[in-house]
């Protein structure tokens, strides 16, 4: 379901000015990426979801943040939350999807915020929640803070706890006015509620392999996480490098000729044809490869690489494009913007990516010289 995107296109092509002027999705965009099947790509099949693929998810995220990567960015989101929510238990799950499995789900999960205090039968959940992507549009939310164990009620070592909340019954203060991804209304929540324990799972939960799961809910959190950043940053990335040219050859020269820059076509068409390259090993190890700490480490890596060969390429294309790339409403600076903006979300850090690699490498070596 996720291939047919035509419609989803189209009013995000219609509704781009509205998303930048809002800072949200409109509503109608919205209902169109549930209709299109997003939030149920992960949602198990026991509650009549998709269970999908990785691939499928990068390709129709990518496919779709050539028009807009803020609607793509809610997308992959709004899928990669329904397959958190998969590690509720069983009662959590029933009370989410008990109507069907097309259900918006926002998250604040990295860094933990607020705090979490433990009562009879659950836990009081207060605080402020920062960047919850789709918050305007969702119906329920994830949200983490850090709690005392069970064991230990004076709070000296902690877990990090993820609940899952009505989002009726949290504040959205709009708060989100940046300079790319404007449309994915990342705003900040509040509240002060009450989470019976039936509605919570901790990060370490996110490595358990459920009875007779599907492979997407059997593969640690670390393998695929920062794939769901990465794949609007492709998409947009492929939608600058075809307005870039598509200018490009439109321009003539004096001599009648046009004014294409073969150099930067060139690099930037490999580059990010390198990006998708790497993307697509990614998901394929995410649907099928057997999972080690190193192949962790290796989608991390080159989830990291893509991304910086995306940014690099736009960067130049954005460069070369000419006066009319500084137009306020030119669609080359517009995915200049988004992806400038998605490189500093912390998933897609190279440097953390690459010192994980290092330790991965050296610990199976350790592995290795003591058997």
């Amino acid at each position: 379901m996720l291939s047919d995107l035509g419609k989803t296109l189209d009013i995000a092509r219609e509704d781009r000015l509205l998303l930048d002027e809002t800072c949200r999705l409109t509503e109608r965009l919205a209902d169109s990426v549930v209709d299109n099947g997003f939030a149920r790509h992960f949602v198990p099949e026991r509650w009549n979801g998709g269970a999908g693929t990785f691939t499928a998810l990068l390709d129709a995220v990518s496919e779709l943040a050539e028009t807009c990567a803020s609607t793509a960015w809610c997308a992959a989101l709004y899928a990669a939350h329904g397959r958190l929510a998969g590690y509720l238990p069983e009662a959590g799950q029933r009370e989410i999807w008990c109507e069907g499995p097309d259900v918006r789900v926002a998250a604040s999960v990295v860094p933990p915020q607020g705090s979490a205090v433990r009562t009879d039968g659950g836990w009081r959940l207060t605080g402020r929640w920062a960047t919850a992507s789709g918050v305007d549009q969702a119906e329920w939310m994830l949200l983490a803070s850090w709690a005392a164990l069970d064991d230990d009620p004076a709070g000296e070592t902690r877990e990090h706890r993820i609940f899952a909340v009505r989002r009726q019954e949290m504040k959205v203060l709009h708060t989100w006015r940046p300079v790319g991804l404007r449309g994915t209304g990342s705003n900040t929540v509040e509240g002060d509620v009450l989470v019976p324990d039936h509605l919570t799972f901790t990060l370490g939960d996110l490595g358990r392999v459920q009875p007779h799961a599907a492979r997407c809910h059997a593969v640690p959190f670390a393998l695929v996480a920062s794939l769901v950043f990465a794949a609007p940053v492709l998409g947009a990335a492929e939608g600058a490098l075809r307005t870039w040219w598509e200018t490009q050859i439109r321009r003539a020269r004096p001599d009648g000729g046009t004014a294409v820059q073969p150099l930067v076509l060139a690099r930037a068409s490999a580059h990010i044809q390198a990006a998708r390259l790497l993307l697509e090993r990614v998901a394929q190890r995410g649907d099928h490869a057997p999972v080690t700490p190193v192949l962790v480490a290796e989608n991390q890596r080159d989830v990291a690489v893509a991304v910086e060969l995306c940014g690099t390429a736009v960067d130049e294309l954005f460069r070369t494009a000419g006066l009319r790339a500084l137009e306020e409403d030119d669609a080359l600076q517009r995915h200049w913007r988004d992806i400038t903006a998605a490189r500093t979300h912390g998933t897609l850090d190279f440097g953390s990516a690459a010192s994980g690699y290092a330790s991965a490498l050296l610990a199976a070596r350790a592995g290795e010289e003591t058997r």
